[in-house]
């Protein structure tokens, strides 16, 4: 029996974007749906994570999450792990998102084993406080044949660059014989534990890092990865130097946010007519032009990691990890260090 396997959609991420929700729903239309009716594969597990706002939903992301994704997948065996974006406290799951939106599918907000095509399996929801006790003891209690979760775990990279300190000790798996996870979207593993990471992109941290949804086969035991090719981020590094501007292809922008890092400019009026046919000759969601310091921008790091900071230090160091600059962020970090504590000595 084959399973489809897929987290971290996210749906309304970026504050409800029309443009990401265009990509996030193009996805679906042209390669999740398209695969699994192609292959009769008629389970779904989606590993958590559903929809992206924790405390409401806008009611435009809520009819397209209706007609778009539930409809489509009434009929079939659906089973949703709740994840921490879909609940609404942070120290419980009893509310959350897909009981209250989807509650005709299989739905898990607390630690279970079930059985699907012959394969037992631990499923563990977001851990908070109030379930972490039945999740440790089902650990080393429980027996079945693989994890299924939406799981922090330590010493997995998040995104690019980005290593998790935070969450459950890898230790704790090891009798299982894998876990398959949601919560970093970064598709990462160390041959045991497999983050499989988020279907498309969100963040500028998620340029250049493959996308896709995973297929698992129930007698094989073996997980297949189904690549998602669809982009929205593109990154140019201009140097008129080096390149001739004059016939690019401007199709590569097209319905992309853009991100335009000048290198070399030494002719104005060629960069100018440049940026003035990318606008005319495509259609170009956004673009951002870096020549100096206007790439440390807030909307370049990802969300999580406000999310998972504890402290301002902490949040600026790892903001300032997941900037894309040439600075030395070493010489950044203590001069950002420094500013803050000469403004904590500040008297207002």
């Amino acid at each position: 029996m084959k399973i489809a396997l897929i987290t971290d959609t996210h749906l309304g991420a970026r504050n409800d974007n029309p443009y990401y929700a265009d990509y996030f729903y193009k996805f679906f239309d042209t390669i999740f749906f398209p695969y699994i009716k192609k292959h009769n594969i008629n389970t779904i597990i989606h590993l958590g994570d559903i929809v992206d706002r924790r405390k409401f939903i806008n009611f435009k992301t809520l009819q397209d999450f209706r007609k778009k994704f539930v409809d489509r997948i009434k009929d079939m065996d659906v089973h949703i792990i709740v994840g921490n974006h879909d609940t609404y406290y942070k120290n419980t799951n009893e509310i959350n998102a897909p009981r209250e939106l989807i509650n005709h599918f299989n739905i898990y907000d607390n630690p279970i084993k079930i059985n699907i095509g012959g394969m037992d399996m631990l499923i563990l929801p977001w851990v908070n406080s109030t379930n972490e006790e039945k999740t440790v003891m089902m650990l080393e209690q429980e027996t079945a044949d693989i994890v299924l979760g939406h799981l922090a775990i330590k010493g997995f990279e998040m995104n690019n660059g980005y290593m998790s300190d935070v969450g459950l000790e890898r230790h704790m798996f090891r009798r299982f014989e894998k876990v398959l996870t949601g919560h970093f979207h970064k598709k990462v593993d160390d041959g045991q534990i497999y983050y499989l990471g988020s279907p498309y992109e969100f963040m500028w941290s998620d340029y250049n890092c493959p996308k896709g949804f995973h297929i698992l086969d129930t007698e094989t035991r073996e997980v297949e990865r189904i690549k998602n090719p669809l982009t929205i981020h593109h990154k140019i590094n201009y140097n008129d130097e080096l390149n001739d501007y004059s016939n690019y292809d401007y199709s590569q922008c097209k319905d992309k946010f853009v991100k335009l890092i000048v290198d070399k400019k030494k002719d104005y009026y060629l960069f100018d007519k440049f940026i003035d046919d990318m606008y005319k000759k495509t259609n170009v969601y956004d673009l951002k032009i870096i020549e100096d310091y206007s790439d440390l921008d807030a909307s370049t790091v990802a969300d999580d990691i406000a999310e998972k900071s504890e402290d301002t230090p902490t949040l600026l160091e790892n903001y300032i990890n997941q900037t894309e600059t040439k600075l030395d962020k070493n010489r950044l970090k203590t001069l950002m260090k420094s500013l803050y504590t000469e403004a904590g000595d500040v008297e207002v």
